[in-house]
């Protein structure tokens, strides 16, 4: 568990499905992630329950953000996982009644620094569409920086719209220069 001022980053539990069930089918936010279709709470249980939690053999990560009180308000995801290039997205969500109160921040942080000390990780990267002043101001006061502008990258209800992509790249990542990769190889038994 990573522990911050306001919040805590924990895996998730069973007990989760509500909060996940809620965020998941909020079709006002389908527009900006890949759903487009309901999820029902067999399909999010069997998630939970076969996610192993590991992002090297998954190639993605959900943690639960916890206030300090132990309230779940939120998700925050690492997903699209490039082991050979060090690199992943990062995507995070709080519910309506828990925004604006930094815990996205904290939360955001929390995992920047924990994914880039610890697991090497050179480069952060999420969409983030133009429209959400919030989450542009979330990435910009964690260190990310706007480096592209993707046009007309989301079919929304009422159009649309452009995605600002915001990179964090670590310079202080040991893995910062490109390095070989060796394969094991099978040795043949003599006969």
């Amino acid at each position: 568990m990573l522990k911050g001022n306001k919040i805590r980053l924990r895996a998730v539990e069973p007990e989760d499905l509500d909060l996940m069930y809620l965020i998941e089918n909020d079709t006002e936010l389908w527009p900006y992630g890949q759903a487009s279709v309901p999820f029902s709470y067999f399909a999010l249980k069997q998630y939970i329950a076969e996610s192993s939690n590991d992002i090297f053999r998954d190639r993605q990560l959900r943690l639960v953000i916890e206030t300090a009180d132990g309230i779940s308000v939120g998700f925050v995801d690492l997903q699209n996982y490039e082991p050979l290039h060090h690199r992943a997205e990062v995507g995070i969500v709080i519910v309506p009644e828990q925004q604006r109160r930094g815990l996205a921040t904290e939360a955001l942080r929390l995992l920047t620094n924990y994914v880039s000390a610890h697991w090497g990780i050179h480069q952060l990267y999420a969409f983030v569409p133009e429209c959400n002043a919030a989450s542009i101001a979330l990435f910009q006061s964690c260190g990310y920086k706007q480096t592209a502008i993707l046009q007309d990258w989301l079919s929304t209800p009422s159009g649309w719209q452009s995605v600002l992509v915001f990179h964090y790249i670590n310079i202080h990542s040991e893995f910062t220069s490109p390095r070989r990769i060796y394969f094991p190889t099978h040795q043949r038994q003599s006969t």
